[in-house]
């Protein structure tokens, strides 16, 4: 194997295949990427055997083409460090390989390529397509309400509802739910959930871009595939019944107000600086016109805030985790966001004023 490639060429997709590698492995070759050069072409492969990425990108010249797999971190490291616009040489001699640019020189451990896992390339039984920028915008508008190490582990990923013409990501950990649709051209019959895990989700989206550039999505029983440009992404998915969301959201709430995201969003990362740091509760206590945010800590210091809300209800006191709230407001695209709530028991919905394609719960915290 011996070809040149630019270190830009190189840089981008190795720095997206070396995120899935992990740096704790038990087979030694999972730390490893696997390149494999023919014609013009160069491919990247990382997996920790539940995702896996590859990246194709142009070389400048093939003098032989060949497979090889070095360690995926040290690599992206050398890459980093050389200068820009530089140009690398790679080559296989006796059992290593070795990279020159200008006047460096540097030589990797290989492991055989035999021994690189291949997910199973399982034959997809529905393939569709829907632009880039709308499922990123659904990932990015639920992704943080996903569990982690959660014994569920069914809610350690998101559910992907695919119907006719509808896309749905929904996620939760148990205290809050995140759920977002929006309309695509598409047909899917029938209807199809599958739970991605939370590395996939993460992975995935970092191929993703706001453009209208289709990506395309192949489904089996048991694995995922995402085709976007120069990249393939595959991942398994949790093999588990995702709980029925449509009845955690609550109905029939009859005190409604309106706030600023961004002045809400201000107050409460506030008032949380004196909540308690393990449980991190504020108390929001909501009247005519008027929300107090208060908090307090152990060490009986306390904070309180008001902002000026539209609401001619009846009064109210209830508790959140503050760290709920902010995450909910960070993700919300419009400049006004609206509460409902039943009572100080039930959980609250937030979403944008007169409901947008997300809406977001969250449970209450006795304080």
């Amino acid at each position: 194997m011996r070809f040149s490639i630019s270190r830009e060429a190189l840089l981008r997709p190795l720095a997206l295949v070396a995120g899935v590698v992990e740096r704790r492995q038990t087979l030694p070759v999972l730390s490893n990427v696997l390149i494999q050069v023919d014609h013009e072409q160069v491919a990247l492969t990382g997996t920790d055997l539940e995702v896996e990425l590859i990246g194709r990108t142009a070389a400048s010249l093939v003098e032989e083409p060949g497979a090889v797999t070095v360690p995926a971190r040290k690599l992206m490291d050398i890459c980093k460090s050389l200068p820009d616009q530089a140009e690398l040489q790679f080559s296989l001699e006796d059992g290593r390989a070795v990279l020159r640019s200008g006047r460096s020189r540097f030589t990797l451990s290989t492991l055989p390529v035999a021994e690189f896992p291949n997910i199973e390339d399982t034959q997809g039984d529905v393939e569709l397509s829907l632009p880039r920028g709308t499922l990123k915008h659904l990932i990015d508008a639920t992704s943080f309400a996903m569990a982690q190490q959660d014994v569920r582990y069914y809610l350690n990923g998101m559910l992907l509802e695919l119907r006719s013409n509808l896309v749905r990501t929904v996620a939760t950990d148990g205290h809050r739910l995140a759920v977002c649709s929006r309309p695509v051209e598409m047909q899917v019959e029938p209807a199809r959930k599958l739970i991605v895990p939370r590395k996939g989700v993460l992975e995935l989206v970092k191929l993703l871009d706001d453009s209208d550039e289709p990506v395309t999505l192949t489904l089996s029983s048991s694995h995922v595939r995402a085709h976007t440009g120069d990249f393939t992404f595959t991942s398994k998915l949790v093999d588990g019944k995702f709980p029925d969301y449509e009845r955690v959201v609550p109905r029939g709430g009859d005190k409604v107000f309106i706030a600023e995201r961004a002045e809400l969003r201000q107050v409460l990362s506030r008032t949380s600086i004196l909540s308690n740091e393990k449980y991190r509760g504020v108390r929001l206590h909501l009247k005519e016109g008027n929300l107090q945010v208060m908090a307090n800590n152990p060490e009986q210091e306390e904070a309180e805030e008001y902002v000026s809300v539209e609401y001619g209800g009846d009064a109210l006191e209830i508790g959140f985790n503050v760290g709920y709230l902010i995450d909910v407001l960070n993700v919300l695209d419009e400049d006004r966001v609206q509460m409902t709530f039943v009572d100080s028991s039930s959980s609250a919905l937030l979403e944008e004023p007169g409901g947008g394609d997300a809406l977001y719960v969250v449970m209450p915290m006795r304080l």
